[in-house]
């Protein structure tokens, strides 16, 4: 699946932090130029440039992993073409512990890795698309929840957002890839099922 896919994206560092701004999943087979779907996750954990160099100033062919597999099978499954991923946090951080320290070392450093906060408005208006989906898969870790209402508020209610939500959690949205297998599978059906409901409205 992966070979009718190309994979790219903007990788920078910032005082010895790596980052990446955005990643895009296009198909081989479009010429859309403009992102059908976005996507808002946690982080971009393990993802890597194919070349292992970081740039700030161009995109560059990304090597896929797991999660956005997930991503294509419902690019397939629904039809869409061009998906863009963004992250609550830019910071690529494979381990979700040490993710959760160095969000508060970011804090006290004041590095605005977070392109929904208010100092990233000119990344957010540029690389945001309204009018199209809005998938919500960040995960259910409390320790998540300041930056999801930043980013569910800065998306706003005009979006048309889906996602997995936990009972009870407003800012708590399911991974698209779960440990437990059935609980991938369940995600890519209740993902699919609700972007083919909202294409029939």
């Amino acid at each position: 699946m992966r070979d009718n896919f190309k994979i790219t994206g903007l990788f920078y560092e910032n005082r010895g932090f790596r980052f990446r701004k955005f990643l895009n999943i296009i198909k081989n087979d479009t010429d859309c130029i403009i992102p059908d779907l976005m996507v808002v996750m946690m982080n971009p954990g393990s993802s890597r440039p194919l070349n292992d160099i970081d740039s700030f100033n161009f995109e560059t062919e990304t090597v896929p992993d797991r999660t956005q597999d997930q991503i294509m099978k419902l690019m397939v499954n629904c039809g869409y073409n061009y998906a863009r991923i963004l992250n609550l946090s830019d910071l690529r951080e494979p381990k979700s512990s040490n993710f959760y320290s160095k969000l508060v070392e970011l804090k006290d450093l004041n590095i605005h890795h977070s392109i929904f906060s208010d100092d990233r408005n000119e990344d957010f208006n540029t690389l945001f698309v309204k009018g199209i989906p809005v998938i919500l898969a960040w995960g259910v870790n409390n320790n998540l929840f300041e930056l999801a209402a930043i980013a569910k508020d800065k998306i706003g209610s005009d979006s048309t957002v889906i996602g997995l939500q936990k009972v009870g959690e407003e800012y708590a949205f399911y991974h698209p890839l779960p440990q437990n297998y059935n609980k991938q599978l369940e995600w890519v059906e209740t993902i699919t099922n609700k972007l083919k409901a909202w294409s029939i409205d």
